[in-house]
């Protein structure tokens, strides 16, 4: 057996609760679930979390940071976008997606993107539909019970915790820094897990 390589500490995820799914499980999200618990809440394979991440992260530093949006309508997550945003110069929509932003080149704030990333598929699903009709990937954060239709990349992860969503969030800016080569390790990465976590 191969020893894992984690983007942080094993017991920083458990910690996060970032592999704690919901009692509802999609087809699409079965492969990521490790077990169900007696309570009936699915337990996602941390290790699945892990490389996901690792993924995105590289997709992520493939594009300059004003080619990529993020959406994230779920208020827990609204910090740690926010903090992304900020360590990575890659914009954000947090609260309610602005209708036709992508689609309608005569709106004043339309915009284009390459690359866009969403923190869950059912609050953030005008964006991913709008992705589908320009044919832009989409990276989405996915709980167990989310749909992946549209998605490119999809990263198995509780998606509703503000502290899952912190760290989560945390990592990508430190992978994207990584694999952009603004930084060159992890200890040069400044963000610590307290800018990220919605109060």
């Amino acid at each position: 057996m191969t020893e894992v390589e984690y983007l942080v500490p094993l017991e920083d995820y458990l910690k996060a609760g970032l592999h704690i799914g919901t009692k509802f499980r999609t087809k699409y999200m079965e492969k990521f679930i490790y077990k169900i618990r007696p309570d009936g809440l699915s337990v996602l394979n941390v290790e699945q979390i892990n490389n996901r991440l690792k993924l995105a992260g590289q997709m992520l530093a493939k594009y300059d940071p004003k080619d990529v949006i993020i959406v994230c309508r779920r208020e827990n997550g609204w910090k740690a976008v926010k903090k992304f945003a900020e360590l990575t110069g890659i914009r954000c929509f947090i609260g309610r997606y602005p209708p036709g932003i992508l689609t309608n080149a005569n709106l004043e704030d339309f915009v284009e993107a390459k690359l866009i990333l969403v923190a869950d598929p059912i609050p953030d699903k005008n964006a991913i539909n709008d992705s589908a009709k320009l044919g832009i990937p989409v990276i989405a954060l996915c709980d167990s019970n989310n749909d992946c239709k549209d998605i490119e990349l999809v990263v198995p992860c509780n998606n509703k915790g503000k502290k899952s969503l912190a760290i989560i969030f945390m990592v990508l800016a430190k992978e994207f820094l990584k694999n952009t080569g603004v930084i060159k390790s992890d200890e040069e990465f400044s963000g610590k897990i307290e800018d990220f976590t919605a109060e």
